[in-house]
């Protein structure tokens, strides 16, 4: 397993921007899926979007395609989302995984390390 830590989060106007990051411990950071997930209050734990440990392939929730970008850089150990045009219904604790099990998978089940999450809040 890894040891991830959230950073970026943040209270932002609708219509704005935040890049999320999150730093991994560990020096097989290169091998893991990673995906970033969100849970917004009294609601389950939804997919945002994954990025594979090749080819850096990407997937992400139909909601978020076009305003959110997931990308890796393998050298610092680091996967980033930057979310643009965000909307008061983006507000949620934002949370990265890693899944040892390739590919891009989107359910909570297929990842077996999680960061502790950062808020993001957006206003109206």
């Amino acid at each position: 397993q890894v040891q991830l830590v959230e950073s970026g989060g943040g209270l932002v106007q609708a219509g704005g921007s935040l890049r999320l990051s999150c730093t991994a411990s560990g020096r097989t950071f290169d091998s893991y899926s990673m995906g970033w997930f969100r849970q917004a209050p009294g609601k389950e734990r939804e997919f945002v979007a994954v990025i594979s440990a090749i080819a850096s392939v990407t997937d992400y929730n139909d909601s978020m395609k076009g305003r959110f970008t997931i990308s890796r850089d393998n050298a610092k150990n680091t996967v980033y989302l930057q979310m643009n045009s965000l909307k008061p219904e983006d507000t949620a604790v934002y949370y990265c995984a890693a899944s040892e099990g390739g590919g891009i998978p989107s359910k909570p089940a297929q990842f077996g390390s999680w960061g502790r999450g950062t808020q993001v809040s957006v206003s109206s």
